[in-house]
């Protein structure tokens, strides 16, 4: 069994966002080894760009203090390589966008991260239809390509992605770019239902998750809740960043007991 079949054993799964490199590669390394150790049972490691489309200000302010200190896509590969020497044994799936993996090379990139330990992809901007180049990389892996759905996904183009989705499918809760919302989107309910009539793979929902009450009501919903602003805001404002990073995931993880 994967890491990443092995983690939907329990569910719903809470998934946090962190990019590496916020505030520094060093610190950053520490969070993301502290919330897998502390309630994470997922973690969507951060590859940052320069021109993060779907993102928005909170990580968009964090990716590129990420950049301005220098990291690169080589340096996020040895963070997941860095994490499997500390013990972290929960999948991670490297997230980014498709630019700094074709500048790497897909073969090398996804090589690298296969050996570094790495469980999977996200990304974000590159939809099933463009994506024959990296699936072509891919094949000789086990690693699977996330592949994201919307509310606003044709119906028939919903059922497309779903019957061949691997891993598990990111739902997008809402329309827009990322944030925690004041509430859980209407209409999730039936949105997560429609994804399910066409795919057996398990089903995540994120985007506007922003506190624990939140991540529980989805969590009654979907198979896995995915916190991505409000991770990187709480986080990158504290004083004692691994400190929060311990107590954040806690908190999450106890809401979807």
């Amino acid at each position: 069994m994967s890491r990443l079949d092995n983690a939907f054993q329990n569910r719903p799964i809470f998934m946090p966002y962190y990019p590496v490199g916020y505030p520094d590669l060093e610190t950053s390394i520490d969070v993301l080894e502290a919330l897998a150790k502390n309630g994470a049972d997922l973690i969507e490691v951060g590859l940052s760009f320069s021109d993060p489309l779907a993102d928005g200000p909170i990580i968009q302010k964090a990716t590129q203090i990420a950049l301005e200190q220098g990291v690169t896509t080589k340096q996020v590969i040895a963070a997941v390589a860095e994490l499997r020497k500390r013990g972290v044994e929960i999948p991670l799936v490297l997230m980014g966008y498709y630019n700094p993996m074709l500048a790497y090379g897909l073969e090398n990139f996804i090589r690298e991260a296969a050996d570094a330990g790495a469980d999977g992809f996200i990304i974000p901007d590159l939809p099933p239809e463009e994506s024959a180049e990296f699936a072509h990389a891919l094949s000789g892996t086990t690693l699977p390509q996330i592949t994201m759905l919307a509310p606003t996904t044709p119906g028939a183009r919903m059922e497309s992605i779903a019957r061949h989705a691997q891993g598990f499918i990111y739902l997008v809760s809402v329309t827009g770019v990322t944030g925690a919302r004041t509430g859980v989107a209407e209409g999730l309910a039936e949105l997560v239902a429609r994804v399910r009539e066409h795919t057996s793979v398990p089903v995540c929902v994120g985007f506007g998750i922003g506190s624990p009450e939140q991540a529980k009501t989805v969590g009654a919903l979907a198979d896995g809740v995915i916190v991505g602003s409000a991770c990187v805001r709480e986080i990158g404002q504290s004083a004692k960043p691994v400190e929060t990073a311990k107590e954040f995931a806690g908190r999450f993880r106890a809401a979807l007991k």
